[in-house]
């Protein structure tokens, strides 16, 4: 029989390098997924989870043993992912200015003929990418916050806990997600692809 995690953590404060070796067995292919759908790269992703686990175990003497392991776990992961993006949106937006700068484009004009036209969204993969642009478009809080709840299935509680948030912060910033990404796969007569 599985020891539960508080047992783990209880053995791994201890000193039990196994204990927290199963933690992350237990917990990583998880803490990987969350990285991948925020991220979007295997390479990212993974460095997520490492930096993760590594951050769990130098912090494991203050873990609340009142807690769940898990939605600690996701919470430094989010939390590291978002700096991951927000860093990641910086240099972007620094790069695309730079670049404007030097041929005379705008940024606007860069991210209108990056879209596709509605007439190539009927072929799966390229819905794939507008999806994928949809949610890159998200602040880097809605977007964890957004995969969080629909991809995840996390309550808007364990959310909020996850990004150290409150509730209503946390409807909030699902809301807007919602509405970004409904709007960004409009399709022609005004028809969503994306409905909750």
């Amino acid at each position: 029989m599985d020891a539960s995690d508080a047992a783990l953590v209880a053995q791994a404060k201890a000193g039990d390098g196994d204990a927290f070796r199963v933690l992350v067995e237990r917990h990583g292919r998880k803490v990987f997924r969350l990285a991948f759908r925020l991220i979007g790269n295997e390479e990212d992703a993974e460095d997520i989870v490492q930096e993760t686990f590594l951050r769990a175990y130098r912090s494991l003497e203050r873990f609340n043993d009142q807690a769940q392991f898990s939605s600690w776990i996701y919470r430094i992961a989010s939390n590291y992912a978002l700096d991951l993006l927000r860093g990641r949106k910086r240099r972007t937006e620094q790069s695309l200015s730079a670049s404007a700068a030097d041929d005379g484009i705008t940024i606007a004009d860069r991210l209108a003929t990056a879209d596709p036209g509605p007439d190539r969204l009927a072929v799966g993969g390229q819905l794939q990418q507008r999806i994928k642009g949809a949610l890159e478009e998200l602040t880097p809080q809605e977007r964890v916050a957004f995969t969080l709840r629909h991809f995840e299935g996390h309550t808007v509680e364990e959310i909020a806990t996850h990004l150290n948030v409150s509730s209503s912060a946390t409807r909030n910033a699902v809301f807007r997600a919602v509405q970004k990404v409904r709007r960004a796969l409009q399709l022609g007569e005004g028809e969503p692809v994306w409905r909750s």
